[in-house]
């Protein structure tokens, strides 16, 4: 079973090395792997070390592309009109893969599934103790993710993968992906697979892991836009979201509302909105610290973290929704 394996970059000349040199190290049959590598028009040496090791590596076909638009969708359909493998494989330019992640991928495509993946951990690229609890407020699910590939420890189908394993006829029944969508790509495409009956098989069996964003600033920069581009699509297909991606937006037109009321004189539901909510955070920055063993007197920061991420999704996401009202009315 042939497998293609995608990697997409814009300016990645730190993080691509490692992942190609994960890649070189599996433990599938390099005979049946092509490796597609699309630059965005990088002003760095990414497009450099993508044509290297198509020079240097004993894959059976390895393919340099550009991607003139520069955006991951864009990149992905560039890529998609390559493939020539009856597997397909996408990797983030900041993942990690250990030696038989094509391998186990391939064993459960054989075993029956269209799409299956794993669990997706974090890791740190440069380890300090400021990086270390930015990284615990990404891991956690109050400051992360509630996906089930993050956390969930059994064999099950779930809603969405990510660095999944498709069979090639799921693209050929779906198409392309959407141009239109910055961020959120995967959820409108994955909606789509859903909808034409496709599952998404996964397994902790399968393990890789994505760096998280090296400072806070860059974190939240992360998940305001996150938040942006949810806004944005509910205008082109909103039912290929779930109620939680809205919960941070909840909270900040909760916040809003409840300091309307104090200008009124009516206090409790400001307390009861900051209690629930501080009761909340304090148990999810407890379990943080438990659960790290590189815990530090930064953890401290973790109540403040959590808020700010939480309000900066929820006004991206207002933006956002915003902005395609806008457009519609527009």
């Amino acid at each position: 079973m042939k497998i293609s394996v995608i990697i997409i970059a814009l300016n990645e000349e730190k993080a691509l090395p490692d992942l190609l040199n994960d890649l070189s190290s599996q433990s599938y049959d390099h005979r049946q792997v092509e490796v597609i590598l699309v630059d965005g028009l990088s002003q760095d040496r990414t497009k450099q070390i993508m044509q290297d090791y198509a020079e240097s590596t004993d894959f059976a076909r390895v393919l340099c592309l550009d991607n003139p638009k520069a955006f991951q969708p864009c990149g992905w359909n560039v890529a998609l009109a390559h493939v020539d493998a009856d597997v397909i494989i996408r990797l983030d330019a900041h993942a990690r893969i250990p030696s038989d992640f094509l391998e186990k991928n391939a064993a459960c495509i054989q075993a029956g599934h269209d799409i299956c993946g794993g669990k997706v951990m974090n890791h740190i690229a440069q380890k300090t103790r400021w990086s270390t609890a930015v990284n615990a407020a990404e891991d956690s699910m109050f400051g992360g993710s509630v996906a089930a590939f993050r956390h969930k420890d059994q064999p099950c189908v779930v809603k969405t993968l990510a660095f999944a394993a498709y069979r090639k006829e799921v693209f050929d029944k779906v198409g392309t992906f959407n141009e239109q969508l910055v961020r959120t790509e995967d959820n409108e495409m994955h909606y789509r697979m859903r909808q034409a009956g496709f599952e998404f098989y996964y397994t902790p069996e399968i393990v890789s892991s994505r760096e998280t964003r090296p400072t806070f600033r860059k974190l939240l920069r992360q998940k305001y836009l996150n938040g942006y581009w949810i806004g944005i699509t509910l205008g082109i297909e909103p039912r290929c979201f779930s109620l939680y991606h809205f919960v941070p937006l909840a909270f900040v037109l909760s916040i809003l509302a409840v300091t309307i009321m104090m200008f009124f004189g009516i206090m409790w539901p400001s307390a009861a909105l900051w209690i629930a909510y501080g009761a909340a955070n304090l148990l999810m920055t407890v379990t943080a610290v438990i659960n790290d063993k590189d815990r530090n007197i930064c953890f401290a920061l973790l109540p403040v973290m959590f808020l700010l991420l939480h309000i900066g999704y929820g006004v991206g996401t207002f933006l956002g929704v915003m902005k395609a009202i806008k457009g519609k009315n527009g």
